[in-house]
């Protein structure tokens, strides 16, 4: 069992400077090089203080310079908005300067706004994912990189510096949807499974994405699937409920559901009861273990919803499966 944690880098109601923001986080990714997780898992977010960080090669290093062992993951880079080998770059020099220490998390992302500023359509966006992630990947192999696709072509290019690790950063692709799961399986790549999905859901879509990896001639075989939950801890159940409602009213609000086109208020119970796992810490250590029966959970990444909870997390529920 390996436990990572997701960190948002959230401005709530801005009340402190934002530079607090960024050093904050880098106590807690100190605090986490020595108490036993795998991995840091940075996010990148753009125009909402649901989470200031918009370059995660930029954060990645400043973290990887402040730690020897912990690996530093991508959750996920919005890969669509990229220009691939601009990306490839960047990821292949923060796992030079990391000394082999990075996860590559690849997504699409869905924020309307982000997609519109730097010109991507929403249709676009999956196969622009896909051409490059396969872009990526190639620049990231010995020669010169030589590409005819939708969106990018390249002639006879060396992309320089390639990744410390051979053949390539463990990567992933961060799937929320069925057709997500569908075609990273297909392609034969690993999965971040969502903080978003329900316990039920992800234990599905697991399954789905087994049957389908195997059906394309892909082995499960050593393969890690990270589950994100977002996590909520406190002295009872009363005030840990109170810490998860608080946290999902921010998610909502500033980024699942910004507009209130949809039913909050059904959103949050759906959250509370179903995606957030909460109680005393002795309660999250059950319910972890109850998901690895019940889902196969295997790697952890925790998104904690308050300090509190990293703190409990990290000293009353990671050792008990260390």
């Amino acid at each position: 069992m390996r436990f990572g944690i997701l960190h948002f880098f959230s401005w709530p109601d801005r009340r402190v400077a934002l530079p607090t923001v960024y050093k904050r986080a880098l106590q807690r990714i100190e605090i986490m090089e020595g108490a036993g997780y795998d991995a840091i898992w940075l996010t990148e977010h753009h125009f909402s203080d649901y989470s200031v960080c918009p370059s995660i090669p930029v954060m990645g290093a400043f973290a990887a310079a402040r730690t020897k062992r912990l690996r530093i993951g991508t959750a996920v880079t919005l890969t669509a908005l990229y220009h691939p080998v601009r990306l490839a770059e960047e990821i292949a020099l923060l796992d030079v300067l990391s000394n082999g220490r990075v996860n590559w998390g690849a997504g699409r992302g869905f924020d309307e706004r982000e997609f519109r500023t730097f010109g991507v359509t929403p249709e676009q966006s999956a196969a622009r994912l896909h051409e490059a992630v396969d872009i990526v990947l190639r620049a990231w192999k010995n020669g010169p990189l030589n590409y005819r696709g939708e969106f990018f072509s390249f002639d006879n290019i060396e992309v320089l510096p390639k990744p410390l690790q051979k053949p390539h950063p463990p990567m992933w692709i961060g799937a929320s949807s069925n057709e997500a799961v569908r075609w990273a399986a297909t392609a034969g790549h690993s999965i971040l499974m969502t903080p978003h999905n329900t316990h039920a859901e992800i234990g599905e879509q697991r399954r789905f994405y087994a049957e389908t990896l195997v059906k394309h001639g892909h082995s499960m075989t050593e393969r890690v699937l990270p589950v994100t939950r977002l996590v909520a801890i406190a002295s009872n159940e009363s005030q840990s409920e109170q810490v998860a409602r608080e946290g999902v009213k921010w998610l909502l609000r500033t980024y699942v559901n910004p507009t209130g086109a949809r039913n909050s208020d059904e959103m949050l119970r759906r959250y509370v009861d179903s995606v957030v796992i909460h109680g005393t810490a002795e309660k999250v250590v059950d319910k972890v273990n109850e998901l690895r029966e019940t889902i196969g959970l295997e790697y952890l990444i925790g998104a904690p919803l308050s300090h509190e909870t990293f703190i409990a997390l990290t000293e009353r529920v990671l050792p008990r499966f260390l």
